[in-house]
């Protein structure tokens, strides 16, 4: 199991990329200013920080109790970032309606825009987080 220490380092690292690469992306898709585009990002970063750290926890903790190996597979991997992005497109869906002043479903179609962009990153990010800092075999090792 990851220790609380690299489960907030992947957290941070994982979200402050995510604001380098995906802000300038974002403002120039939806026409809006890197102001405007940076704000819905940061507090979404900001969410999405706190919804990282307590998913993977519960979802690493249920993985070694019905596996007994902490450790994902491709399929796994696949799974383990469609339900995280699913559950942070709910969290952050009534915030993103609000702040653009758009209806949900604008909203929805806007986050689900960045939702496929994350799926790829978050995909990518979390194989070469693994790589560089793997995840011990078995809990204690």
């Amino acid at each position: 199991m990851r220790t609380t220490g690299d489960r907030i380092r992947h957290a941070l690292s994982f979200e402050i990329i995510a604001l380098v690469l995906i802000t300038p992306l974002g403002a120039w898709v939806f026409g809006l200013s890197l102001d405007t585009i940076g704000v819905v990002a940061v507090v979404s970063a900001t969410i999405a920080t706190g919804w990282n750290y307590l998913y993977n926890l519960i979802f690493d903790h249920a993985l070694l109790k019905i596996t007994g190996d902490p450790r994902k597979s491709v399929a796994m991997r696949i799974f383990h970032t469609l339900l995280f992005e699913g559950g942070l497109l709910l969290i952050l869906l009534p915030f993103i309606s609000w702040y653009l002043g758009v209806s949900l479903i604008e909203a929805f179609l806007m986050d689900v825009s960045f939702a496929g962009s994350y799926l790829i990153y978050t995909f990518i990010f979390n194989w070469a987080y693994d790589l560089v800092f793997p995840v011990p075999a078995t809990p204690g090792s």
